[in-house]
């Protein structure tokens, strides 16, 4: 009788693979491409938090595939890669590698996949990963319900809901950003 031993990944391991992924609990994770609508709504809001960064000189602004390295938390996570991103610093002296250390503003957009069933607690899971990390926001963005919510690591199961019409910040994480909820969205 013979025991498989498995052997767990790595963030080198990570590095290898092509594709979207996420390294939790020694399981490379991979994340499936989103549709046109969900990677839309990710590039208007880099676009605002990118010149906001250059506007400022604080920070840097990253689009979907980032990885930021953490960890590895309760959880098993050892790294994220959200669909937009805000990193105050530092940054690493190897710029080709990922970021060591959580973002300070997440953002993640809602594909078709996350609705309904498990998601709702999949996606509380994530936030919950993200703050554990030393993320300051996160934003749930649901392209369906047109809305943005806003969680904060102080506060993390209450969430400020920006619908069209309003402006949505990511305050303390990025002071002074703010977006029109109604370019967010296509």
């Amino acid at each position: 009788m013979s025991s498989a031993t498995r052997v767990l990944a790595t963030l080198d391991d990570l590095y290898r693979v092509e594709g979207k992924g996420e390294l939790i609990a020694g399981r490379i994770v991979p994340l499936m491409p989103s549709g046109r609508i969900p990677n839309r709504v990710a590039s208007r809001i880099f676009r605002s938090l990118d010149d906001h960064a250059e506007a400022t000189g604080q920070g840097e602004a990253y689009t979907d595939n980032m990885g930021f390295a953490v960890g590895p938390l309760s959880s098993g996570r050892q790294s994220f890669s959200p669909d937009s991103s805000y990193f105050v610093g530092p940054f690493p002296a190897d710029g080709m590698r990922f970021i060591e250390g959580p973002p300070t503003f997440a953002v993640e957009v809602r594909s078709e996949n996350d609705y309904g069933g498990s998601s709702e607690a999949d996606l509380a899971a994530k936030r919950a990963d993200y703050f554990e990390a030393g993320t300051v926001v996160v934003w749930d963005v649901d392209p369906e319900a047109e809305e943005v919510r806003k969680y904060r690591a102080d506060h993390p199961d209450v969430a400020t809901v920006y619908v069209r019409g309003q402006e949505a910040d990511a305050e303390p994480a990025v002071p002074g950003w703010r977006v029109a909820v109604d370019r967010i969205f296509v």
